[in-house]
């Protein structure tokens, strides 16, 4: 068996500068700017918690910018991932769930006002657009269904080290700002491992 991984979504974007700075200021974390011959440019950025990506930039698409619609990010508690993009000064529509009670139609077709009314897992949703008008939706997800995978899987001892080695630098940086050794790292260490890997608390 082969695995096929969803790593990076490519956007359309019609000002990079503009579409960075929306993106960090909601918490992607910036990974790569590269600027080529040509006005070649390549922007990567991870959102927080996920193990895909998002890239913008220049000359990597010919698709309209703001032409990407419905891109989903899974979040454990919708109507806080919510508030938490409009104290960052973005337009969020209200929380919703379907009619149909299952996936939600396309544009605000059977919008029903309020998270699902059992708050069931894949069924409350919010969608927000960058300033182009690429499009996201929220998706809350507290049960995996099976067959998903719901921990932390390293394929080799390689892979193991090297999260290992990039938590270790991260807690550094913890232990800086309290400015003090954390006793309780142990605690930090598999929280910051499992966010990682896209994994809720």
């Amino acid at each position: 068996m082969v695995d096929f991984k969803i790593e990076v979504v490519v956007l359309p974007v019609s000002d990079v500068d503009k579409a960075k700075d929306f993106y960090k200021r909601i918490g992607f974390r910036e990974d790569v700017d590269y600027s080529g011959p040509n006005d070649f440019r390549v922007v990567h950025l991870t959102p927080p918690g996920s193990a895909a990506s998002i890239i913008i930039g220049s000359g990597i698409t010919d698709a309209a910018p703001g032409s990407e619609r419905g891109v989903h990010m899974i979040v454990d508690d919708v109507v806080a991932a919510r508030a938490a993009l409009e104290a960052a000064g973005v337009e969020v529509s209200e929380v919703f769930h379907d009619a149909g009670g299952v996936f939600h139609h396309a544009g605000t077709t059977d919008r029903v006002a309020g998270p699902h009314p059992a708050r069931q897992s894949y069924g409350s949703f919010a969608s927000f657009a960058d300033p182009d008008g690429n499009t996201f939706v929220l998706q809350e997800v507290t049960t995996r269904r099976p067959g998903r995978i719901s921990q932390v899987v390293y394929r080799s001892v390689a892979e193991l080290e090297q999260a290992l080695r990039a938590t270790a630098q991260a807690h550094q940086e913890h232990e800086k700002q309290l400015g003090h050794q954390d006793a309780d790292w142990p605690a930090w260490y598999a929280e910051h491992m499992a966010r990682a890997a896209g994994l809720g608390s």
